[in-house]
């Protein structure tokens, strides 16, 4: 009998896609001739890989009439937001734009008695493993770089965006690209691992949960193969005495409440100063309570359903938890009535929470956020600190020298001063503690995606 996986929508509980799970010979077949294609490929000219990989990118913003309420169907978010391909648009094309010069040796000497350089060379196979909250836009930070350094890519995409990394895949071979070297698989866990254990892969970038993480590193163990991961987040946001307050709150609960709170550097907590604390409160409760939970391809929804039962399961589990340590629930959810007790999920705004609560502590990934007075920047910093993850920070300050100040001291990625929840490809996409390690996007994402080879030539 072949096994299959499926994609159940969160919208009605139904089997949207389904494909059956390639076995461990038949993938192992596809790596093999995503190596052999790889070898041509790095043997072209960059500009010429540069061109190709703008054109798959501009072939699946052809394809966005059908990807977004194909997004809808699979993870539930609402059409009014029209998908992702901005997103891969601007992250792709700044890859493509920097490509020379992150690319180009690095000249120690050239005289009459030595030619010395460093040169960046493919690593070959790249494994791509994306996760399904944005199934395009975080595919497409390690895939188009990784092509267009002269890599081959294999695609294996998360079971929720079951039809995403198949698309993805037939737009760069619509586009020109030669076939055979971007390719898309369908996998279980075992099969994964085995290849992986196999050394079938050069590179691989997984995005995922930290449990997904763990398991990507064993199978890898003694392999030497590189890993670049993306984990876990439990992304806060700092708003001081002397924030703009009304756009702090628009800000920070749009990336709390966006895509149902499920997105990488979401905003998960939120630290307000005891001056500003009562007022963004008021104003954060009056933003969600206009929200509108209901099915995601209906306009008027701007909340949609969670991408899975389970998930909306363990964001209820934690808000529960949190509400019977003394939290207090800011919603009613009588305001959601489209909640189902499954994957449509009310928002919820906490206050009354502490470090000791899960909701506080653990990945959430859904629409909740707990919100806590602070007295002063360092209880705002030792708080923001006090988390197993460090992806982003978001501060909020007039004050660039403070946020700077601050920023130095807290364990995450990137900072951000007066903006949250946004990758810029010109910076490097890193994390730290359970977060994971590695980094993607600007020179440092094609750094990662190549190997050095040193060339010490002496001519006389």
């Amino acid at each position: 009998m072949i096994k299959t996986i499926q994609c159940i929508s969160p919208i009605d509980g139904s089997v949207y896609a389904e494909r059956p799970v390639a076995a461990f010979d038949d993938a192992s077949g596809i790596v093999d001739a995503a190596r052999d294609a790889q070898r041509v490929w790095a043997t072209r000219p960059l500009a010429e890989r540069i061109e190709l990989v703008r054109a798959g990118v501009a072939r699946i913003g052809e394809m966005n009439d059908e990807i977004v309420p194909e997004l809808a169907w699979m993870m539930g978010r609402p059409i009014r937001y029209g998908g992702e391909f901005g997103g891969v648009n601007e992250r792709a094309s700044h890859m493509a734009g920097i490509a020379e010069e992150a690319l180009k040796p690095i000249i120690v000497e050239d005289s009459n008695n030595f030619e010395r350089r460093i040169m960046r060379e493919p690593h070959g196979v790249v494994f791509v493993v994306a996760p399904w909250n944005y199934p395009y836009m975080t595919a497409i930070n390690t895939v188009a770089p990784a092509l267009i350094a002269g890599n081959s890519v294999i695609l294996k995409h998360a079971t929720q965006t079951l039809l995403a990394g198949e698309r993805m895949v037939r737009a760069f071979i619509e586009a020109g690209l030669p076939e055979g070297l971007f390719a898309n698989l369908f996998l279980d866990h075992q099969t994964t691992e085995d290849l992986i254990a196999a050394k079938k892969f050069d590179f691989i970038n997984f995005t995922g949960s930290v449990g997904g993480g763990r398991a990507m590193e064993r199978a890898a163990a003694g392999t030497f193969t590189g890993i670049g991961l993306e984990l876990g987040g439990k992304d806060p946001g700092y708003v001081m005495d002397d924030a703009d307050l009304d756009a702090a709150v628009d800000t920070l609960i749009d990336g709390a409440m966006f895509n149902s709170g499920q997105c990488c550097c979401g905003i998960e907590r939120i630290y307000v100063c005891a001056e500003l604390y009562d007022e963004f409160v008021e104003k954060a409760v009056a933003i969600v309570s206009k929200y509108v939970l209901g099915n995601p391809l209906e306009k008027p929804t701007t909340l949609g359903p969670m991408a899975n039962i389970r998930f909306a399961a363990e964001v209820r589990a934690q808000t529960a938890e949190a509400l019977a340590d003394g939290a207090a629930p800011m919603l009613d959810i009588a305001l959601f009535p489209a909640d189902d007790g499954g994957a449509y999920l009310a928002p919820q705004i906490l206050t009354n929470v502490t470090h000791k609560m899960r909701v506080m502590r653990d990945e959430s990934f859904g629409p909740v956020v707990g919100i806590m007075k602070v007295s002063s920047d360092e209880e705002a910093i030792a708080l923001m600190n006090d988390s197993d993850f460090g992806l982003t920070a978001s501060l909020w300050t007039k004050d660039p020298a403070r946020a700077a100040q601050i920023g130095g001291k807290i364990e995450t990625g990137t900072i951000f001063m007066n903006r949250a929840d946004y990758l810029d490809p010109g910076l490097c996409w890193t994390g730290r503690k359970d977060t994971g390690r590695g980094g993607a996007l600007s020179v440092i994402g094609f750094q990662n995606l190549t190997r050095p080879k040193s060339y010490h030539l002496k001519k006389a």
